[in-house]
């Protein structure tokens, strides 16, 4: 089976992927992205952000430099973007889903204005923690419809 990253080995620039674009990238487009940048040899770094103000360093340093950024949301430092004074109790981790969704909604509407294509996604998770991981999944299902 041949690689499907060699397809991009010729390409100059990540921003001939077919549907790249600036702010938040996602299905193909994200998958063509990876995969270009192992055909070109270099990572795309995720950083896990718990504040506006970590995304926001994450967005204007990919920026200066002319990369994409990857932003990750951890289940603790959701809770941490929502406020930690939010319910987060275990089993139902309500803090953790309205922080990973208010940070994945912040990331989105700010990213475009920095000029790069962005991914964002959620960290590992451990099984304890999948009440968390189904709530972004509810609501990603109800943003999208």
């Amino acid at each position: 089976m041949a690689d499907p990253c060699t397809q991009y080995k010729d390409m100059k620039s990540y921003w001939d992927i077919p549907g790249m674009k600036a702010g938040v990238v996602t299905g193909k487009t994200a998958w063509a992205l990876l995969q270009y940048a192992k055909a070109k040899g270099f990572a795309l770094p995720s950083f896990n952000c718990t504040t506006s103000s970590s995304c926001n360093a994450v967005l204007e340093a990919a920026a200066k430099i002319g990369m994409p950024a990857y932003i990750q949301f951890s289940e603790g430092g959701a809770a941490f973007f929502a406020g930690k004074s939010l319910p987060n109790d275990k089993g139902k981790l309500q803090g953790s889903i309205l922080g990973a969704c208010a940070g994945a909604h912040y990331v989105r509407n700010v990213a475009p204005a920095y000029g790069i294509p962005v991914l964002v996604h959620s960290d590992h998770c451990a099984k304890k923690l999948l009440p968390w991981f189904d709530g972004m999944l509810e609501a990603d299902e109800a943003y999208f419809k």
